[in-house]
């Protein structure tokens, strides 16, 4: 009998430990179990289009410090509602049964999935399907269920927080209101900490309503010193799980306090700068251990 072998995937967006969690489950894998690994590229987009590499101990040197994923990352993949071109037409096609051909020809021992909700949810549906699955959370917005924290939160939260100390100094120069936009999605908890730690005036999260007359209100009270809120949809993405895109609001709370204040405001949009770069030494020892317990769910299953 051949070595036990496993394969990983990295769905959803790019996140700050990605390399971490798969230099962690590589380096775990070979040198304590024995075992092979696969890297399917693009998340489930490698599962689809039968696209992987076997990842050594070489490939993953030196990659812990890197952001974003050697693997890449996709998501809009889905083996359920694989988007296909049919007589000029977009149409959806079920080809999960493809997919756990390749499971079962690769010898797939286990499939570790990287990810948020929509990574989950799909690996939920091949476990089903008699997968057996290892599911690692991943989302700057710190948002799953039954998690407390993620990778990739912390390097987002220092991101934003650097963005607005540098943005003091230029608030006070120019005596402006400073607004800066940070993702989260329906999930405050990027706002809120970097807020805080950045000494915000304001800060508003989806989580909890809040009355314009309020923000006018302590804009002007600080700039003496020298509840109601909605969700703004940016776009709408027909061919992504997560089709409603937000974004946008700091400018129209920034059009709405000039108009009500007569105060210049200036608006900052971080996007995705909070999802790239050198993950902080704190994302990288969650990743890390994330990956080892990974592996040991795989072995102690296996063992029963």
């Amino acid at each position: 009998m051949g070595k036990k072998r496993i394969g990983i995937l990295t769905g959803g967006g790019d996140c700050p430990g990605l390399n971490a969690v798969i230099r962690g489950v590589t380096k775990t894998a070979i040198n304590k179990y024995g075992m092979e690994v696969i890297g399917f590229h693009d998340g489930f987009e490698g599962l689809i289009e039968n696209r992987f590499t076997f990842l050594t101990f070489e490939k993953v040197s030196g990659i812990l410090t890197q952001g974003g994923t050697i693997l890449g990352a996709s998501n809009k993949a889905n083996p359920f509602e694989h988007i296909v071109l049919e007589n000029g037409k977009t149409v959806t096609i079920d080809v999960s049964d493809q997919c756990m051909e390749l499971y079962q020809d690769l010898g797939l021992d286990a499939l570790i999935a990287v990810g948020g909700d929509g990574t989950m949810t799909i690996a939920g549906m091949l476990a089903e399907k008699g997968a057996r699955i290892v599911g690692v959370p991943k989302t700057i917005d710190k948002d799953l269920m039954e998690t407390d924290t993620t990778f990739g939160f912390d390097t987002a939260r220092q991101v934003a927080t650097e963005a607005i100390d540098r943005l003091h100094s230029t608030a006070q120069s120019h005596h402006r209101v400073m607004i800066v936009e940070v993702m989260g999605r329906n999930a405050g908890w990027l706002a809120l900490e970097s807020g805080v730690a950045g000494g915000g005036d304001i800060i508003l999260i989806p989580e909890l309503p809040y009355q314009m007359k309020e923000v006018y209100r302590v804009v002007r009270q600080r700039s003496r010193f020298g509840k109601g809120g909605e969700q703004v949809v940016k776009k709408i993405v027909e061919d992504s799980p997560e089709r409603v895109r937000l974004g946008g609001i700091s400018h129209r709370i920034s059009h709405q306090i000039e108009e009500a204040t007569g105060i210049e405001s200036r608006v900052t949009i971080l996007g995705h700068l909070q999802r790239g770069g050198t993950p902080t030494p704190l994302d990288r020892l969650l990743a890390t251990r994330f990956a080892v317990k990974a592996m040991e769910l795989v072995v102690s299953q296996e063992r029963k």
